[in-house]
């Protein structure tokens, strides 16, 4: 016998199902409890960040695009424009770097990864690195960036 109910916590649907009693041998299909609300939680949580993940490349497209959807680079480099705040002038190679840095750096400030320090004389934002980012693979890499994207677009009230 099984019971489910539905909770929901900002703005994520949670699906919990409980088993209470067990599962009869006969059935090799049966999945323990806790892996199928795992499961269902994370499958909520990605639909989620990929909702919002479009809402960002909206954004980004209609902003600053002539339709063409920008790819994450540019999303960064942007966000680094932003967070030094000298919007009208153009960028050496270099500096196009480091802006991109910087954006890292803001975009993952909330993790826990990076903390703000002190802007130099040309006013220029600067990061200290408090914890080592885990070893990841490249789509772990772009998931982690999106999700960091994602909630600074949200913290910057852009995105819902």
């Amino acid at each position: 016998m099984m019971f489910g109910m539905t909770v929901f916590t900002s703005n994520i649907l949670f699906i919990v199902i409980l088993e209470l009693e067990q599962r009869s041998e006969e059935s090799p299909f049966s999945i323990p409890s806790k892996t199928r609300i795992s499961y269902l939680y994370t499958m909520t949580r990605d639909e989620e960040l990929k909702r919002r993940w479009n809402d960002v490349l909206e954004f980004f497209k209609v902003k600053f695009s002539d339709g063409e959807e920008l790819d994450l680079d540019a999303i960064l480099f942007i966000i680094g424009v932003q967070e030094l705040g000298q919007l009208h002038r153009s960028y050496k190679k270099d500096e196009k770097l480091q802006l991109m840095h910087i954006a890292i750096c803001r975009v993952l400030e909330p993790y826990g990864y990076y903390e703000f320090s002190h802007f130099d004389e040309d006013k220029w934002p600067h990061y200290i690195v408090k914890e080592e980012l885990p070893p990841l693979k490249a789509g772990e890499q772009s998931l982690l960036m999106k999700e960091a994207i994602v909630t600074y677009m949200l913290e910057s009230e852009v995105i819902q």
